[in-house]
């Protein structure tokens, strides 16, 4: 993509009157400023004007035309190697109000956008297609997926954007943890984001070799008892100790708060209740949780151990892109330019096999809720099963085997019988 002055291609006087215009939705991810760069360099080389616009839907939504800045290859030629978003970003979804989905069509058509590019994740996703649905041939809409959580349904497993540096920093950071957990003997309870699905959070544990990784998918979208996720740590604590081991990094996926029930956390010290008394689940910090629950049990065993809770999330999120995604993103951003001057709209980008994926957004519409599905880490996948091979958690073979459920036991402070009551349904998982 190497920018001709600072204006068009010989063939871009076919585009000399088109606007294109490029906006980001949703959280932060490694790569944002990769696809700005790509999109706004292919476009001005095609003859297009380009125009960012600022804060996602914030000011759309609103009917100003004020937040937009015209965009040239000078201004992002070197931008994908920063972190976060220079056009900033907001999770205003509009789709919800009428009016404010009036708003965002009057700027547009104000502005005289013909392509719009948006780049987030699902609810982004979501809003792109419905302008698409309402504009009809006015204007032409493509999005690329974004976003460090790698749930949106691409094919093939293709992952999302941001989501590999994140999973190399959050390995990082993870590693760090495990060496001073290792130095200070000690266990750490971490929590990462994933709001609906786990892959961040597995796939930071199983690169930096986490002790055990526990993610929602695990629990077949049952309601997820604190008890049962209770169980799974105690029982690792402890068979650490058989292994002659009194540290160890537990990853939770942050998701499985939201599947825990309201019973289980409405007796629990400092949970946050609103005016009619429904939790907070916003406030709740899920390591703080279970660390308590499980140091409890622990002294209740006369088991001395140092849990610390730590959340990690933000810290992944506006970083630099790797080598990968700085790749990917511009080649997502290329693609998306090509795709809409083909004459296509309504679609989301990805590559496959080193060249463009187009997925019409229609198709990731869940029949069931009508908003684009989720993608869950598939439990079947061998990659899940390799992950969970290489996890100290409690096995069919630590009961099977009278001997060492004895030592389990003797570690636990109570009968073979007792720890097979307690723990032998972990083994059925």
């Amino acid at each position: 993509m190497k920018p001709l002055n600072d204006g068009a291609r010989s063939v871009g006087s076919r585009y000399a009157n088109k606007t294109i215009a490029i906006l980001v939705g949703g959280g932060p991810a490694p790569g944002i400023n990769g696809v700005i760069r790509s999109v706004t360099i292919e476009s001005i080389n095609s003859g297009l004007r380009v125009i960012g616009i600022y804060d996602g839907y914030k000011w759309l939504s609103k009917g100003s035309t004020r937040h937009i800045e015209r965009l040239t290859i000078d201004h992002v030629s070197r931008i994908h190697y920063r972190g976060g978003s220079v056009l900033r970003t907001s999770r205003i979804n509009p789709v919800n109000s009428p009016e404010m989905m009036d708003n965002v069509l009057g700027v547009l058509t104000e502005l005289e956008v013909d392509y719009l590019v948006s780049i987030g994740g699902d609810d982004t996703a979501f809003t792109a297609f419905n302008i698409d649905q309402i504009t009809g041939e006015q204007m032409q809409v493509v999005h690329v997926p974004k976003t460090i959580d790698n749930d949106l349904p691409l094919p093939g497993q293709m992952l999302t954007f941001g989501y590999q540096t994140a999973r190399e920093m959050g390995a990082q950071l993870v590693k760090n943890i495990m060496e001073d957990a290792f130095t200070t003997n000690r266990w750490y309870f971490m929590v990462t984001m994933g709001r609906k699905a786990g892959h961040l959070a597995l796939g930071i544990g199983s690169a930096a070799g986490a002790t055990l990784t526990v993610i929602g998918e695990e629990f077949d979208k049952k309601p997820i008892r604190l008890t049962h996720l209770c169980d799974i740590l105690e029982g690792s604590i402890i068979k650490r100790k058989l292994l002659g081991k009194d540290y160890g990094v537990a990853m939770l996926s942050e998701g499985l708060i939201a599947s825990i029930p309201t019973e289980d956390l409405a007796d629990l010290d400092d949970v946050e209740v609103d005016d009619h008394g429904n939790i907070r689940y916003a406030e709740i910090s899920l390591a703080q949780i279970v660390k308590d629950q499980v140091r409890k049990r622990l002294q209740a065993r006369n088991i001395e151990t140092t849990i610390v809770n730590k959340n990690i999330g933000y810290e992944l999120r506006s970083i630099p892109a790797n080598s990968f995604d700085l790749e990917y993103t511009q080649n997502l951003g290329y693609s998306a330019v090509r795709f809409l001057l083909n004459g296509g709209t309504n679609a989301m980008i990805s590559i496959r096999d080193g060249g463009p994926l187009i997925i019409p957004l229609g198709n990731l519409i869940d029949k069931k809720t009508g908003r684009i599905a989720t993608r869950l880490v598939d439990m079947d996948n061998p990659y899940y099963k390799m992950c969970r091979d290489y996890m100290i958690r409690l096995e069919k073979s630590d009961f099977d085997d009278h001997k060492r459920l004895s030592r389990l036991a003797r570690l636990a402070n109570c009968t073979p019988e007792e720890f097979r009551s307690q723990f032998s349904y972990l083994a059925l998982d």
